[in-house]
Protein backbone atom coordinates (compact mmCIF):
# COMPACT_ATOMS: atom_id res chain seq x y z
CA UNK A 1 0.00 0.00 0.00
CA UNK A 2 2.86 2.17 0.50
CA UNK A 3 4.13 1.17 -2.91
CA UNK A 4 1.11 3.99 -4.17
CA UNK A 5 1.89 6.67 -1.91
CA UNK A 6 5.49 6.50 -2.74
CA UNK A 7 4.50 6.26 -6.57
CA UNK A 8 2.51 9.39 -5.77
CA UNK A 9 5.35 10.87 -4.18
CA UNK A 10 7.50 10.53 -6.79
CA UNK A 11 5.06 12.23 -9.04
CA UNK A 12 4.42 15.20 -7.17
CA UNK A 13 8.13 15.48 -6.50
CA UNK A 14 8.65 15.57 -10.68
CA UNK A 15 5.52 18.24 -10.83
CA UNK A 16 7.12 20.35 -8.07
CA UNK A 17 10.56 20.07 -9.90
CA UNK A 18 8.37 20.90 -13.08
CA UNK A 19 6.71 23.51 -11.19
CA UNK A 20 10.18 25.09 -9.98
CA UNK A 21 11.76 25.07 -13.47
CA UNK A 22 9.11 27.30 -14.71
CA UNK A 23 8.83 29.70 -12.18
CA UNK A 24 12.39 30.11 -12.43
CA UNK A 25 12.24 30.65 -16.48
CA UNK A 26 9.81 33.45 -15.36
CA UNK A 27 11.47 35.14 -12.03
CA UNK A 28 14.81 35.54 -14.87
CA UNK A 29 12.46 36.96 -17.77
CA UNK A 30 11.45 39.24 -15.17
CA UNK A 31 14.14 40.11 -12.96
CA UNK A 32 17.24 38.83 -14.46
CA UNK A 33 19.36 35.77 -14.64
CA UNK A 34 19.88 34.40 -11.16
CA UNK A 35 23.38 34.15 -9.53
CA UNK A 36 24.26 30.75 -8.31
CA UNK A 37 22.44 27.72 -7.13
CA UNK A 38 22.94 29.04 -2.92
CA UNK A 39 20.89 32.40 -4.61
CA UNK A 40 18.06 30.18 -6.43
CA UNK A 41 18.32 27.99 -3.06
CA UNK A 42 17.52 31.52 -1.00
CA UNK A 43 14.85 32.73 -3.74
CA UNK A 44 13.05 28.83 -3.72
CA UNK A 45 12.56 29.34 0.25
CA UNK A 46 12.27 33.38 0.64
CA UNK A 47 11.37 35.01 -1.87
CA UNK A 48 7.47 35.84 -2.63
CA UNK A 49 7.62 34.88 -6.10
CA UNK A 50 8.37 31.30 -4.94
CA UNK A 51 6.40 31.21 -1.64
CA UNK A 52 3.00 29.43 -3.56
CA UNK A 53 4.99 26.48 -4.11
CA UNK A 54 5.47 25.90 -0.48
CA UNK A 55 2.29 23.83 0.32
CA UNK A 56 3.53 21.29 -2.78
CA UNK A 57 6.40 21.22 -0.72
CA UNK A 58 5.53 20.41 2.63
CA UNK A 59 3.24 17.76 1.45
CA UNK A 60 6.42 15.86 -0.42
CA UNK A 61 8.00 16.22 2.63
CA UNK A 62 5.05 14.97 5.03
CA UNK A 63 5.01 11.72 2.56
CA UNK A 64 8.77 11.55 3.15
CA UNK A 65 8.03 11.57 6.65
CA UNK A 66 4.94 8.77 6.07
CA UNK A 67 7.27 6.48 4.45
CA UNK A 68 10.11 6.57 6.35
CA UNK A 69 8.66 6.45 9.78
CA UNK A 70 10.10 3.73 12.06
CA UNK A 71 6.82 3.60 13.87
CA UNK A 72 3.37 3.28 12.53
CA UNK A 73 1.86 6.34 11.50
CA UNK A 74 -1.47 7.36 13.34
CA UNK A 75 -4.29 5.82 11.55
CA UNK A 76 -5.60 8.31 9.01
CA UNK A 77 -2.52 9.51 8.30
CA UNK A 78 -1.77 8.16 4.83
CA UNK A 79 -5.56 9.02 3.58
CA UNK A 80 -5.13 12.37 4.76
CA UNK A 81 -1.76 12.77 2.65
CA UNK A 82 -3.72 11.54 -0.09
CA UNK A 83 -6.81 13.81 0.22
CA UNK A 84 -4.22 17.07 0.72
CA UNK A 85 -2.30 15.90 -2.69
CA UNK A 86 -5.89 15.39 -4.36
CA UNK A 87 -6.80 18.92 -3.02
CA UNK A 88 -3.71 20.44 -4.23
CA UNK A 89 -4.13 19.27 -7.42
CA UNK A 90 -6.89 21.49 -8.42
CA UNK A 91 -6.45 24.33 -10.13
CA UNK A 92 -8.83 27.41 -9.86
CA UNK A 93 -9.02 30.52 -12.29
CA UNK A 94 -10.66 32.36 -9.58
CA UNK A 95 -9.25 30.69 -6.78
CA UNK A 96 -6.21 32.18 -4.29
CA UNK A 97 -2.33 31.26 -3.50
CA UNK A 98 -1.50 28.05 -4.80
CA UNK A 99 -4.89 26.77 -6.49
CA UNK A 100 -4.63 30.11 -8.72
CA UNK A 101 -0.92 30.15 -9.43
CA UNK A 102 -1.24 26.69 -10.49
CA UNK A 103 -3.67 27.40 -12.75
CA UNK A 104 -1.33 29.82 -14.63
CA UNK A 105 1.49 27.46 -14.80
CA UNK A 106 -0.65 24.97 -16.17
CA UNK A 107 -1.62 27.34 -18.79
CA UNK A 108 1.54 28.65 -19.80
CA UNK A 109 3.73 25.75 -19.77
CA UNK A 110 3.04 22.22 -21.14
CA UNK A 111 5.22 20.34 -18.97
CA UNK A 112 3.52 21.39 -15.98
CA UNK A 113 0.95 19.93 -18.17
CA UNK A 114 2.17 16.70 -18.84
CA UNK A 115 3.43 16.49 -14.72
CA UNK A 116 0.28 17.37 -13.68
CA UNK A 117 -1.44 14.78 -15.42
CA UNK A 118 0.67 11.81 -14.42
CA UNK A 119 -0.04 12.92 -10.98
CA UNK A 120 -3.85 13.04 -11.04
CA UNK A 121 -3.62 9.92 -13.00
CA UNK A 122 -2.03 8.61 -9.37
CA UNK A 123 -3.57 10.43 -7.60
CA UNK A 124 -7.28 9.46 -8.43
CA UNK A 125 -6.98 6.54 -9.90
CA UNK A 126 -10.83 5.36 -10.23
CA UNK A 127 -11.62 8.62 -12.15
CA UNK A 128 -12.10 8.66 -16.05
CA UNK A 129 -11.15 11.63 -17.59
CA UNK A 130 -13.93 14.37 -17.85
CA UNK A 131 -15.28 13.39 -14.61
Amino acid sequence: MNDCLSDIRDALLDLHKTLVDSERVGYEQTLGPIRSPNHFLQLLTGDPWFAWLHPLSQLVVAMDEFLDAKEPPPSGTREALLGQARQLLVASEEGQGFSRHYFDALQRDPEVVLAHAKAVKLVNPHRRPGN
